[in-house]
């Protein structure tokens, strides 16, 4: 069997089109009876950008077999929009937002932890680490790699579409509504570890001689063991997130 389908896609979606195939009807050639999950990332969006495929009137799942002729209507989730009734692709959001990152997000990853999320990150970790984690832990995906969140175990996932990593954690903080949830300097930015306030005493000997006389507010990582203090680089660091969290 062969035939065509039309597929019309929404809102975040059509990002992962060419610009002349966006907000309009894009035609499907295909052969066969392929599932519109291959058929929709044949076209170039990965399945976990995707909540709601309705066709005919009627939702349906990535299983849904395509027919000839047949149109359908791809949406991303929509935190505005009432689906009750209809049947959503993707998992509920998870309890807590916690994510992994993979390796062209570093300075990401440590912009999230600096605003206390929980952000596992390394420059080493290939595909198959990251999906594994994800599945583990059930953490979120955030990647620049669109053929990533193409692979069939992704459960959870976002493609960032900016480049700028302070656009990145904007985009970040709002898809997933973290503004609210934000606990600056809670976190390490190096290894992901929790903060604790710690006494001078028990940090002295591993204080540069003027920071031993000028602070005497710290926090260690009872992970790598990083001593944080307010210094030059806190003020920094504060004025970076009021302007991101906005």
């Amino acid at each position: 069997m062969s035939g065509i389908a039309r597929f019309r896609f929404y809102g975040s979606l059509n990002d992962f089109l060419p610009p002349d195939r966006r907000r309009r009807p894009v035609v499907y050639d295909f052969s066969g009876n392929p599932a519109v999950k291959d058929a929709i990332e044949a076209l170039g969006v990965p399945h976990p950008e995707v909540d709601l495929i309705v066709t005919g009137g009627r939702s349906v799942g990535f299983d849904h077999r395509i027919t000839p002729g047949e149109r359908l209507a791809v949406s991303p989730a929509f935190a505005s929009l009432d689906l009750a009734g209809l049947r959503r692709l993707q998992p509920p959001p998870a309890r807590r937002p916690e994510f992994v990152l993979d390796v062209h997000l570093g300075k990401l990853a440590r912009d999230l932890r600096m605003l206390g999320f929980d952000c596992l990150y390394r420059n080493d970790y290939a595909d198959r680490e990251i999906i594994r984690i994800s599945l583990r832990d059930d953490r979120t995906i955030l990647t620049r790699d669109r053929g990533l969140l193409k692979n069939s175990l992704v459960r959870r996932g976002r493609w960032i579409r900016s480049e700028q990593p302070e656009d990145q954690v904007r985009e970040v903080l709002e898809w997933f509504d973290l503004r609210r949830k934000v606990s600056p300097f809670s976190r390490c930015m190096a290894c992901n570890g929790s903060l604790e306030d710690v006494s001078r005493e028990e940090v002295l000997d591993r204080l540069p001689p003027r920071t031993r006389k000028e602070h005497d507010r710290f926090r260690i990582c009872r992970g790598c063991g990083k001593v944080y203090w307010p210094g030059s680089h806190h003020r920094a660091m504060t004025g970076l997130i009021s302007s991101l969290v906005k």
